[in-house]
């Protein structure tokens, strides 16, 4: 083995040994083609204690058969109806016990092993922190290689929310503390309840948080929010409707600005494209 190699091999080992617990939020229904995926890239993550907890909203299709292949390398699994995906998300975070959680959706997978140990060393060598965010891309739901978009992020700044911004949640990594402190989702929001809370925590609560460039999640396109226009404009009414309910100054431009924002994501590149496979 080459030295830079064992460099690899030694870091990885010092990452995994670091005293802190994640817990990784799946939730799931009727996702019989992608759930492996998802379990399977945090399994294959080089830091050791990850709670994975995979709420299942009483699928049909088979999922349950996939994840009861897991069931002893996942934390908790529930499977019950639920009242849409935030409701779920509510259930994985009263039954965390991780000091940091991070949500993964059941159609998304990590970029790289590396990525859960980057983050927790990233709270470790900051200890006021109490978020990072990175990048993702989104990927053909039918050819995963190929990239559609890519989502690139940036340090929050004062008055990007208004704009239409928020960090990619598949990759919002919080100390549970804030959830305890600022709330959880809300379930008024059926669509943009994600960009309600990271709006909430960053900009009403500021919270410290630091980006980190570079893919951190991979995305199947055609996930609830833009997998028909009419969800599209829903949830750019909702996310307006979360500025006004969190005191930003917005005017219904604010939607058309939303949306114009994605544009450039259909044309961007990573520096580096990732092995898509």
């Amino acid at each position: 083995m080459g030295s830079s190699s064992q460099a690899r091999v030694f870091a990885g080992l010092a990452r995994s040994v670091v005293l802190m617990k994640i817990t990784i939020i799946t939730v799931v229904y009727n996702a019989v083609d992608t759930i492996e995926d998802t379990i399977q890239s945090v399994l294959q993550q080089d830091f050791q204690d990850i709670e994975h907890i995979v709420i299942d909203g009483a699928s049909h299709d088979g999922t349950m058969d996939i994840i009861n292949r897991y069931r002893k390398q996942l934390a908790v699994v529930v499977s019950e109806p639920d009242k849409g995906i935030y409701d779920a998300m509510n259930k994985g975070l009263a039954l965390a016990k991780g000091e940091i959680v991070g949500t993964l959706n059941s159609d998304d997978w990590y970029a790289n092993n590396e990525v859960i140990s980057r983050v927790a060393q990233t709270f470790i060598d900051n200890k006021q922190l109490d978020a990072v965010y990175g990048d993702i891309v989104f990927v053909s739901r039918e050819a995963p290689h190929k990239l559609v978009r890519y989502w690139q992020s940036q340090p929050y700044q004062k008055g990007l929310f208004e704009k239409g911004w928020m960090p990619p949640h598949p990759t919002f990594f919080v100390k549970k503390d804030c959830y305890s402190n600022f709330g959880d989702f809300d379930l008024d929001m059926k669509i943009q309840s994600d960009f309600d809370l990271t709006m909430r925590f960053m900009v009403v609560n500021k919270i410290k948080t630091q980006y980190l460039p570079g893919v951190m999640v991979k995305m199947r396109m055609g996930g609830v929010t833009n997998n028909r226009i009419s969800n599209v404009i829903k949830g750019n009414y909702e996310a307006y409707k979360a500025c006004k309910k969190n005191g930003l100054s917005v005017t219904p431009l604010f939607m058309v600005k939303k949306v114009l924002s994605r544009v450039p994501q259909f044309f961007r590149k990573p520096e580096k494209l990732l092995d898509l496979k």
